[in-house]
């Protein structure tokens, strides 16, 4: 509006000068603005802005309307004020507003689909604890349920037979090993327990392997030893939870009639069973807490988790390898 009013100001006072004639005719056409001239005593001489307007101010603003007022003309061709009203400029700061606020929206729309995709893709993990917990004390409850039921079944009579006192004595030896389980995954503060002094691994293997021995009978699984001597620098409890559970499980997921080799040779220690086999995608899961390769037997994905938490103590190295539905071979080089 100021840059319209410069440019008319000078127009003025050029035909003035050059004495020659000011061409009115398209100033009236604009839609955009409304112009008027006035003379010395501040009436309007020419043009088509009918307001009353106080010509000693620079800027007025009325009515939704914004005028400027110039007087730069001095005089020439008898003009000595120019007034110019434009009445798209409170529509213009509403459009801006209007655009503003849909600006705003939408950028929150953006961040607030952002922050919900970042917030399920954060929570998914925890989502995942929650139900592999869950699970966690079905299974738990499942588990400490089967041999508890055995030994309420046998002490129910009271005539107790050999085989009824071995089904008590395998039953408690289970709730006893969950129990261990337990509390070395939750309760035991591992580093201040742990003996560590040089053991005869033959001894510790064949003195646990009694306890197999009916549980295998049961299943009909033969065990196959060749076992040689050899001393190692370990926490006795820490080497028996390794050796438990890794023939817990080849003798959990062997099959009838199955067996299972076991050896210690060349500081190398093998748990090879003929069992159901994990499928090879699995393989890189199957030592993580809760995870269970299959569902075809009890248990909570604890035993696995405590190998490998007690081999990386060590620093033995661990490596499985299995073959679905024929065998699995975990192998412990110390």
């Amino acid at each position: 509006m100021q840059n319209n009013l410069s440019k008319l100001s000078s127009n003025i006072i050029l035909s003035h000068m050059s004495n020659t004639k000011f061409d009115t005719s398209n100033l009236l056409k604009n839609q955009d603005y409304k112009i008027a001239f006035y003379d010395y005593n501040k009436k309007k001489s020419f043009g088509n802005l009918d307001r009353a307007i106080d010509l000693d101010k620079k800027v007025i603003e009325m009515n939704n309307s914004l005028i400027l007022v110039d007087d730069s003309t001095l005089g020439h061709l008898g003009i000595f004020y120019l007034a110019i009203e434009d009445n798209s400029y409170h529509k213009k700061i509403y459009d801006l507003k209007i655009d503003i606020l849909l600006f705003f929206c939408l950028v929150y729309l953006f961040i607030a689909i952002i922050g919900f995709y970042l917030a399920k893709l954060f929570l998914k993990p925890i989502k995942e604890e929650r139900i592999k917990l869950n699970n966690f004390i079905k299974d738990t409850t499942h588990e400490l349920n089967t041999p508890i039921s055995a030994i309420m079944m046998s002490t129910e009579s009271p005539n107790l037979n050999e085989k009824k006192i071995e089904r008590i004595r395998l039953s408690a030896q289970r709730v006893s090993e969950i129990y261990k389980d337990l509390t070395y995954i939750f309760l035991q503060d591992k580093s201040k327990n742990r003996n560590i002094q040089s053991h005869n691994l033959k001894t510790l293997i064949e003195d646990q392997l009694e306890y197999f021995i009916p549980l295998a009978n049961k299943k009909r699984v033969e065990i196959v030893c060749n076992i040689e001597n050899y001393a190692y620098d370990i926490d006795k409890d820490d080497f028996i939870r390794v050796i438990n559970n890794l023939v817990s499980n080849a003798l959990k997921y062997n099959k009838v009639n199955g067996k299972i080799y076991l050896s210690l040779k060349d500081n190398i220690l093998k748990v090879e069973d003929t069992g159901i086999g994990i499928k090879k995608e699995k393989l890189d899961d199957i030592f993580k807490r809760y995870y269970r390769a299959t569902n075809e037997q009890g248990g909570f994905g604890l035993g696995l988790n405590i190998v490998n938490d007690i081999c990386k103590e060590y620093n033995i190295k661990i490596d499985v390898s299995s073959i679905y539905q024929k065998s699995t071979t975990f192998q412990l080089k110390f």
